[in-house]
This record gives structure tokens, C-alpha cells and sequence, in this order.
């Protein structure tokens, strides 16, 4: 149904009214958090001249670099406030390790409270397969947890640390660590959401499916697709074959994009919209959990098409399926620029409805929450929206 709108083991469970702790601690020194704000601003900038180096220096990229550089001044003012939180909030547990791989760390959003077991939301950040970082879902994380919900932000590998197989293998096994132990950090293992972004929502949806199609075969799983409640995917591209050319023309160039996909003999098996058709994947789909899918419909970095497609596949299979299009809404309008704008946000309050549907005392506390905070001031966010190169 489409609508329309305006604008690796176990860790020891959690007991709470006690002192007790998780056995994964935050450091709490200040030499500690400056170091690892060091180290995180390393990691940022090497990703991003990592970018550089495979998209090439060109007229194109010329100026979508200088786009890109008057986009993050303009919203500066909200990305310190939320930097300085995600360092020095005690309610930001940063790097925890899911896996012995490179990157495989994520970042947990508690919220202040600990009266009972709390929802969580799995979440997998964007960035073109080759600059996604779990910081990346620090607002939305901070924003969560003021609802009473614990996010996990999962970092994976990039390309080239590895290729799309590595990158769902690496977000599955972070889903496996979360549902195993978030029950020690004052999760509900019994309500976890998944979440993806953009790049990020082709992982996760990918991740999903796959583990849906291994359970179906009755294959040994550290998890289950019925363990997750609803899965949320933002602005995401579904299918490899149709987002080649897309991306080739928008400098993310078909070499490049073969590279990451391990070649156009796998856009099969890493295209969800197409897997789905499979008779053999029937089964598993019967395995898959509510789906949403939202869009904006002036995003031109994943036109709105592809959600589309992909609710058509998932309807024409038989698994519950909600698309919302944002009518006038870009790529950044949903994940950045109405987050930093406060106030109501039909995304935000419409995913905080879906996780508390049957928890009436949230509801109750939802209805009275104070406004969200307004990050950068208006004409600031206008402006970003001109010269954004998304």
C-alpha cells in the first residue's frame, strides 16, 4: 500500500534496580574518549579519500566534492552537537566487537532509563558500499533512545576492505550478536527491529533474506528471520541490474560498481527484488517479517522506483508489505536534514509508533514527549538542500 505524504558468546543478562553491569564497559576517561574521537576522525577521512581514489578526479567530481564541502559547513552546527554526544554521552557505548573481523564493531544507544527490557532497533548505515560508518546513525541513535528504544549501529566492511558478500556476511553476524546479548544491555531479545539506509538497506535486506532462505533449509542459524519484528528500509536500491547504469551515470562508475557486487554473475543472488521471484525462495519468504519501505520522491541518488519494485516482489509473494513515499522529500531530507530540524517528523514518529504499537505506557509517553530539539536553524538546512550533491 503506497502513500502519499506533504511535507561471537554470550554476555551475562542485565538485572535491573542494581548496580550490576554489563560485562562490555564504556571507558569513561577523558583521555580515553579524546583518543578514540582521534582515531574516529582518522578513520572518516582515510574513508573518504578512499572514495576519492575510485571514483577518480575529474570535472564531475570536482564539483560534487565542493558540493559535497558547502553541504557539511552548512550543517555543521548540528553534526558538533551530535559528535560531542556521541563521544562523551553516557548512554553511547562506542565499538563494542560482534566479530573477529576488521570493523566488525557497532555502537549502542541506551536510553536513560532502565525500568524493564526496552525495544531495539538493528541499524545499518549508507554510504555507497565504500564510506559507511556506524557514527553515521549516531543521530538517529541519540534520537531513538530518547523514546525509550536501544539502537545498534553496525559497522562492516567496505570496499575495498571487501565486497558485497563480506558486507552481508558482516551485517548478519551482527544481527546474530545483538540478538544473542542486547538482553545484557536492557534489550528485549523478543522486540528487535532491523533498519537500513540507503547502501545500507540493500545489506540488511540482503542479510534478511539470506538468513530466511538458510532457515527455510533447515541449515544450522546463530539466529531467525522471525526474530525480527519489522524491517524498515530507507531509501534503499533492491535491484543490482536496474542501479548499474543509475549509478555509472552518477559517477559511481560501472567498473567500480562490478567491483563491489563480485561481478554481474552475482547481481542475482545480492538483488532482493529478484531473488524473491525464485520458486525455491518461497519458503523462506514465508519466514520474512513485516516489511516497510520509505522513500522520498525527489531522491535522485535511489530513485523511488526501487522501493516500489521491491514492495511489488514482496507482495507478489505474499509477505506483508507497507511503502510510504514523501512526497518533495530527497535521498537527505529523511535521514538528515528533518532529524536536524526538530519538531515533528512523519519517519521518525511514524517508525516510534510501529516499535510501541502494543506497549500502551510508551504510547502514553510518545503522546506527551517534548518536541525534538532543532540542531541547525532553518535557513541553514534550506540552503544544504540547494547545494547537496545527493
Amino acid at each position: 500500500m503506497e502513500q502519499l505524504h506533504d511535507s561471537p558468546g554470550k554476555v551475562r543478562r542485565r538485572v535491573f534496580g542494581k548496580s550490576s553491569a554489563p560485562q562490555i564497559r564504556r571507558q569513561k576517561s577523558f583521555g580515553h574518549d579524546i583518543g578514540h574521537a582521534a582515531a574516529e576522525t582518522y578513520l572518516i577521512t582515510r574513508l573518504s579519500f578512499d572514495l576519492l581514489g575510485y571514483l577518480g578526479v575529474g570535472y564531475r567530481w570536482i564539483t560534487r566534492l565542493l558540493a559535497l564541502t558547502c553541504y557539511a559547513i552548512l550543517l555543521m552546527p548540528g553534526f558538533l552537537q551530535v559528535a560531542y554526544h556521541y563521544f562523551f554521552s553516557p548512554q553511547v557505548r562506542r565499538s563494542i566487537v560482534y566479530g573477529n573481523q576488521p570493523r566488525n564493531r557497532l555502537d549502542l544507544y541506551i536510553p536513560p532509563t532502565n525500568d524493564g527490557l526496552k525495544p531495539v532497533v538493528v541499524f545499518v548505515t549508507g554510504g555507497a558500499w565504500i564510506i559507511g560508518y556506524k557514527a553515521w546513525g549516531s543521530l538517529l541513535g541519540l534520537q531513538l533512545a530518547e523514546r525509550d528504544i536501544i539502537v545498534a549501529c553496525l559497522d562492516y566492511r567496505n570496499f575495498p576492505q571487501g565486497t558485497i558478500s563480506d558486507m552481508v556476511r558482516d551485517v548478519a553476524q551482527g544481527i546474530s550478536f545483538v540478538c544473542n546479548n542486547i538482553s545484557a544491555f536492557g534489550g528485549d531479545p523478543n522486540r528487535i527491529y532491523l533498519m537500513g539506509q540507503s547502501a545500507g538497506a540493500h545489506i540488511s535486506s540482503c542479510a534478511l533474506i539470506e538468513q530466511a532462505i538458510k532457515e527455510s533449509r533447515g541449515e544450522r542459524i546463530s539466529w531467525s528471520a522471525s526474530q525480527i519484528k519489522a524491517y524498515f528500509g530507507l531509501s534503499g536500491g533492491y535491484n543490482l541490474f536496474n542501479m548499474v547504469e543509475h549509478f555509472h551515470n552518477r559517477g559511481l562508475y560501472r567498473s567500480i560498481f562490478l567491483s563491489i557486487m563480485e561481478g554481474e554473475e552475482s547481481f542475482e543472488q545480492f538483488s532482493p527484488s529478484i531473488r524473491l521471484k525464485e520458486p525455491r525462495v518461497r519458503k523462506a519468504a514465508s519466514l520474512l517479517t513485516h516489511i516497510v519501505l520509505f522513500h522520498g520522491s525527489e531522491d535522485y541518488s535511489i530513485p523511488s522506483e526501487a522501493s516500489k519494485t521491491f514492495a511489488e516482489a514482496l507482495q507478489g509473494v505474499e509477505v506483508k508489505t507497507d511503502l510510504i513515499v514523501y512526497n518533495g522529500k530527497t535521498h537527505t531530507d529523511l535521514f538528515l536534514q528533518d532529524p536536524l530540524r526538530g519538531g515533528k517528523d512523519e519517519l521518525f514518529d511514524h517508525i516510534v509508533a510501529m516499535i510501541h504499537t502494543n506497549d500502551n505506557d510508551a504510547l502514553i509517553k510518545d503522546a506527551v514527549a517534548p518536541p525534538r530539539r532543532r540542531l541547525v536553524p532553518e535557513i541553514l538546512l534550506k540552503l544544504a538542500g540547494k547545494v547537496s550533491p545527493f
